[in-house]
């Protein structure tokens, strides 16, 4: 089958076009032929080997971490899926691979495609659906009446993140230029400050949560603006040391990453505050849960281009230059 490869880490190496062994489905796999996959900065970023120390991948390895498209072959124990099912899906870390005709994932990371959505359309959804998901309601519990301040609200993340805000009740301030303001408000922010003109510490204050996916200045400013009690979910790191317990680092890189975050979490601590890193997972139960959203209107995606499969690395480029609204995706079938 078809695949893009990343051959070694390397900041801003093409992937390689090439043929690859189609995957092998276990007992708890279903193996997707992929109509649609979306990219991500985590895709830029994996390539470039900023993750190789804390989730290794063994160059020759295909990349890619959203699919959508259709069942064809389903593993002895599965229970929950049939052959000619629709999906869509994140699959887990040592498992990604979307930029192909076909990849195998173990069922509990995948979810029945919503009704109402395109291949393209669904394939935009589980990485950053699972990231503000994971984020406002499990890391910071995110309750009606509470402020949350969302950065980058028309980037990917930011514009589910902002819809998932306003269905949880909470009053929504966000970061984007004047041109994407309308997209947002749309989306549901209440407050939107121009980045190029305004600085967000001094028009923000008393918030009870903040999701920083900028640089370490960002989120230092961001916890100046949380009130006591709050907390700061961090997506761009650094990550911390509950971080490297769950994925089982070893003794050495535990000892790195709790120094890496050991400014933000003595200085979160002092304010009252509680700081977490997320570094998303994927999970088909929570995926449905969106899916539940979206088939009732209260989640629509945002998609600012579509590429052929052919061209995923000038679409990755693209996403590389920052100024993409919501999501873009590469049309495989």
């Amino acid at each position: 089958m078809k695949a893009f490869i990343i051959d070694r880490y390397a900041k801003k190496a093409p992937l390689r076009l090439g043929d690859v062994p189609e995957p092998q489905v276990g007992p708890n796999d279903v193996l997707v032929q992929v109509h649609a996959a979306s990219l991500n900065q985590l895709d830029s970023m994996l390539r470039d080997g900023e993750f190789k120390l804390i989730v290794p991948y063994k160059p020759p390895f295909t990349a890619g971490h959203d699919v959508a498209g259709v069942i064809i072959r389903v593993g002895a124990k599965v229970k929950k899926f049939n052959v000619g099912d629709e999906v869509y899906a994140r699959p887990r870390d040592g498992r990604i691979g979307t930029f192909a005709e076909y990849i195998a994932m173990d069922e509990v990371d995948v979810a029945l495609k919503p009704k109402n959505l395109s291949m393209e359309e669904a394939a935009s959804i589980p990485l950053v659906g699972l990231t503000a998901w994971q984020a406002l309601v499990e890391r910071a519990g995110l309750r009606k009446g509470q402020k949350v301040f969302i950065q980058a609200g028309s980037g990917g993340v930011g514009t589910i993140a902002i819809q998932l805000a306003k269905h949880l009740g909470a009053t929504i301030a966000t970061t984007t230029s004047a041109a994407n303001a309308d997209l947002v408000k749309s989306l549901g922010a209440d407050i939107v400050v121009d980045y190029r003109k305004d600085d967000f510490e001094q028009v923000l204050s008393g918030y009870d949560v903040v999701l920083n996916s900028q640089d370490s200045k960002t989120l230092e400013k961001s916890l100046r603006i949380l009130k006591p009690g709050g907390v700061a979910v961090s997506i761009s790191g650094p990550p911390d040391p509950e971080f490297a317990r769950e994925k089982g680092l070893n003794p050495l890189l535990k000892l790195v990453l709790r120094l890496l975050s050991a400014g933000i979490r003595r200085r979160a601590k002092r304010a009252g505050l509680r700081y977490s890193f997320l570094f998303m997972a994927g999970n088909g139960a929570q995926l449905a849960e969106i899916t539940a959203l979206i088939e009732a209107g209260i989640i629509r995606p945002v998609i600012d281009r579509v590429f052929p499969f052919e061209q995923t690395n000038e679409a990755l480029a693209y996403i590389e230059q920052g100024r993409a609204k919501g999501k873009v995706v590469i049309k495989v079938r």
